[in-house]
């Protein structure tokens, strides 16, 4: 994939996330209740460190960052060339 696919694929990811917030927040105005949990991965390297507001928030964003290592460490392995 060259460096135009990459731009495209990171505009597209964005634009998929502010129509989330755009409908979450409609959503929300039109009279949905619910409880609202958040939780996320900060990776530092192969290394994550994991935060979120409830346990389920946190053991998602524990698979999201063991999914995160995987694609890391393949990643790294291809780049190499071996």
């Amino acid at each position: 994939m060259d460096g135009k696919g990459l731009i495209l694929a990171g505009m597209g990811l964005i634009l998929i996330g502010f129509l989330l917030v755009f409908i979450g927040t409609i959503v929300s105005a039109l009279g949905g209740e619910g409880d609202v949990e958040g939780g996320g991965v900060i990776m530092i390297g192969p290394i994550p460190i994991v935060f979120g507001t409830s346990r389920g928030a946190a053991g998602m964003a524990m698979i999201l960052a063991i999914l995160l290592m995987a694609l890391w460490i393949i990643a790294a392995l291809l780049a190499r060339g071996d």
